[in-house]
Parts: structure tokens; sequence; C-alpha cells
């Protein structure tokens, strides 16, 4: 091994493991990784598989060789989205690993975990054990071979995937559409079209399907208004009823209306909590904390208790746990189902979404209005010496004001809120604010960064 142990500390994030290639993440690395998460899970098979990045077969590889050592079989699905290792790990009652660095540019790669049924792995549940393991796998340290080596075996679960998205709506009520996907040469570019397959009431394009983890066209990165244009000009040069823009695993989808404006993952949550209120009445739907004030509100006029959550997938699906939540929703365009074994989609919101345009009538410029009410700022980032110094004194500042700490800070200002965050990786803290108007949010914003500015 030639890999300083130390870069672990540098790629172990809070949610999954991600950086670049092959400074950071290699063969070495992944095979370190295979061993401690082999160790970690106690498992005596896991699932592995990878999306289009041009490293990822020969990390896949490793991994499995590190996994093999420990006398733990290992299911190859090859090439796959995010969500359906998750489907994977919860019909195979295994552990999943997915080697992909989702939205990041094409020199990254990495890995995002779960156990069997597919539950979370995060830094406080296992995430951390994994990486120890590995640093003293790289250190020379690390656990002897097994006598029995595990093996390595091919299973398609694409089209039981494609079945098991169907499933959640109701395809008798579907009306004809044009819908339009751009996959930014990601793994949407597999999924999509097998999905629609089994639509055939949908007239679907696939912008950008073929598999390149270059990136030749855009990043796949959709939660960047720029790299929905390209879609939206085509929604509407073309005519469709809705654009679906997918990032590089396919776990996240954002929507476009039939005007060629992009709805937020909040309106999309919002949507998506009143459809599954209808079938699940009074219902627990969760959102995180910077969400829109819409989302709660939605869900409780719908008749719903709406339970409000820290970011992060990890942190979601262990409330979903705790409250038997059907579905949750995060701004950033991840959307979990309960009878998704509790972990997120992009596809299955997207045949939501298709469910509720279609049983409205409504094209989705008039079905999104009642679920817009406010105006947000987006995310925007500040670099900061020292993050939490900076977040005690905003806290200071709006002392008069209820806040609370579930996730950075987050301040009612009564028609006016804000949350203020620190990157888990960088020096960065990130500002969400929403208020009644366009300019009291951009009014508001001018007074935060003045702060955050001068600390």
């Amino acid at each position: 091994m030639t890999t300083d142990p130390r870069i672990l500390d540098r790629i172990v994030k809070a949610y999954d493991v991600r950086g670049t290639t092959p400074d950071q993440m290699n063969d070495d690395v992944a095979r370190a990784l295979g061993i401690g998460f082999a160790v970690f899970t106690g498992a005596t098979s896991v699932v592995v598989a990878r999306d289009m990045r041009l490293t990822g077969e020969s990390l896949v590889r490793a991994f499995a060789e590190g996994v093999n050592s420990c006398g733990v079989d290992v299911v190859d699905l090859g090439l796959a989205s995010t969500d359906m290792v998750y489907f994977a790990a919860g019909t195979l009652d295994m552990p999943g690993a997915m080697f992909t660095a989702s939205h990041n540019p094409a020199q990254y790669n990495g890995v995002k975990f779960c156990l069997s049924g597919a539950r979370p792995v995060g830094l406080d549940t296992g995430l951390a054990e994994i990486r120890d393991t590995a640093k003293q796998v790289l250190a020379g340290n690390g656990p002897a071979p097994q006598p029995r080596s595990g093996t390595v075996s091919t299973r398609a679960m694409l089209d039981a995937f494609a079945d098991h998205v169907v499933g959640f709506i109701d395809r008798s009520v579907l009306k004809p559409m044009k819908v339009v996907a751009d996959t930014a040469n990601g793994m949407g570019g597999l999924i999509v079209p097998v999905v629609f397959e089994r639509l055939p009431m949908m007239d679907l394009e696939v912008m950008f399907p073929e598999l390149d983890g270059s990136f030749p066209n855009h990043p796949a990165d959709p939660i960047q208004p720029a790299n929905q244009r390209d879609l939206q000009a085509r929604v509407v040069a073309g005519g469709f009823d809705v654009g679906l823009a997918f990032d590089g695993d396919a776990d996240r989808v954002f929507v476009v209306d039939e005007k060629g404006r992009g709805l937020s993952g909040s309106t999309t949550t919002a949507i998506l909590a009143a459809a599954v209120l209808r079938e699940h009445p009074g219902a627990t739907i969760l959102h995180n904390l910077i969400c829109s004030r819409a989302v709660p509100e939605v869900v409780e006029e719908n008749g719903g208790r709406a339970v409000r959550t820290r970011v992060g997938h990890s942190n979601i699906k262990q409330v979903m746990a705790e409250t038997g939540a059907v579905f949750g929703g995060e701004h950033s365009a991840h959307y979990y189902f309960l009878d998704n074994f509790r972990a997120d989609s992009g596809i299955i919101a997207a045949m939501f979404v298709l469910a509720e345009m279609s049983r409205s009538g409504k094209p989705l410029s008039e079905l999104r209005v009642p679920f817009e009410r406010y105006e947000a700022s987006g995310e925007i980032n500040t670099e900061v010496a020292d993050p939490a110094a900076v977040i005690d004194i905003v806290a200071a500042r709006f002392a008069d004001r209820p806040q609370d700490r579930m996730d950075g800070l987050t301040v009612d200002c009564g028609d006016w809120w804000f949350n203020l965050r620190p990157s888990n990786t960088e020096p960065l803290l990130r500002l969400n604010l929403e208020a009644a108007t366009r300019s009291d949010c951009d009014d508001h914003v001018a007074e935060l960064l003045s702060v955050i500015t001068s600390c």
C-alpha cells in the first residue's frame, strides 16, 4: 500500500466517501474500504454497483477484492443508479455499496453505503468505523485475510427495479404526455428509458442519454440553474408537458414545467406530500429544515402531520424509522418513500409528478401555483475563517427572535426566516432565507450577508 491513511480523513464525509481520482480515491483506498465495510457489516454477502464514471470499474474490482479477502461474497449489479442499489439492498436483504460521486465533476469518485434493508450509513451509524478500519489497512495493520476467499457473482435487477418504480402509481389514471428527460450522460440514461417502457402512454425523449463519465455536455448537477438551461430550452422548443433533470447517479430529479420554469425541491416535495396524503390520510410527512414553509402548511392542510428534520439522507431515514413517516422530502430534491425501504428515488418522484398532472388535468405551470407561497434566496455560500464563531455572532444579533440549533442556526423572524449552516467539508457558511416577497427576500439577504462578511 502506498496511499497515506490520512487521506481517508479528507474523503470520508458526513454521509458518504468522495474524493478526486487517483490522488484521493484510488484502488488502494477502495480495497481498504471493502475490508472496512465487510468487517463493519459482518455480512456473508454484499451488493455493489457503479455509475458511469471512468474509474468506476477499477474501483469496484478493488473494493470486491477487499470484501472477498474477508470471506464475504460480492453480488455485482454492474452499472446502476443509486436508488437501484437501495432497492437491491432492500429486496435481497444485503448491505450495499454504490460507487459514485453523484453530481461532482468528472475527476471525482466515491462510495455511498447502506446496510441490509437499505438502512442508512453515515458517520454516526458506521461510516466512522469503516473509515478507521480502512486506515489500519492502508497503514499495514488491517485484519488478516480469511482462509476462505469470497466470490463475485453478477446479477441483473434493472427490470425488477423498473417494475417496482411504476408500482407506486396507478398507471390507469395516466394521460398521454410529452416528457423530456435530461440525464446529463449519467445513470438516468440507463434507468429512465426502461421505466418508461412500462408507460406506453408517455412520449419520452432523452437528452444526453449516453453514459459518459467525462460529462461532455454539461455537469450532472441539476441543482445549479445553469445545468437546467438545456432542458428548459428543449421543453419550450419541443412543446413538452414536463421536463425531468436527473443528477449523475439518478437518485435526484428536478422538474421543469411546460413553460420552461424549474420547480424547487420544496415545491415538488409539497406536491408529492399532497398526493401521498390522499393515499395515506393523516400520515406523517418529513421535510428538512431548509424546505419552504409551504411544505408543512400543505401537509397540515391535507390532514397530515409535518415533522421537521436536519438536512441529509441519514437523518431523514432515521426519523422516518422513528416516526413511521410514509414520505419525506428535501429542498435539494431528494424524495424518500416508506415503501422504497425509506430510501430516496428520483424516478419514483417523477412517477408521482406525472400521476398528479394526469389527475388534475392541469398543466404543470398551473398545478404548481398553490404550492408556491413565498420567495426564497436559494443557497448562498460564503467563505469564513471560523464558521462556528460567525454563527454565534449572528445568533446574538437576532437574540430577540425564536431560534434553534437543530442543524446550524435557524431563526424565525415572523414573516421571514433563515437558516445558516456550516459546510461539512469546507470553511463555508450556507445561507437559506425565505420571505413573503422578492424585495423582502433580497433585502434580508443583503442584511445577513453584511453581518456574515463583517465578522
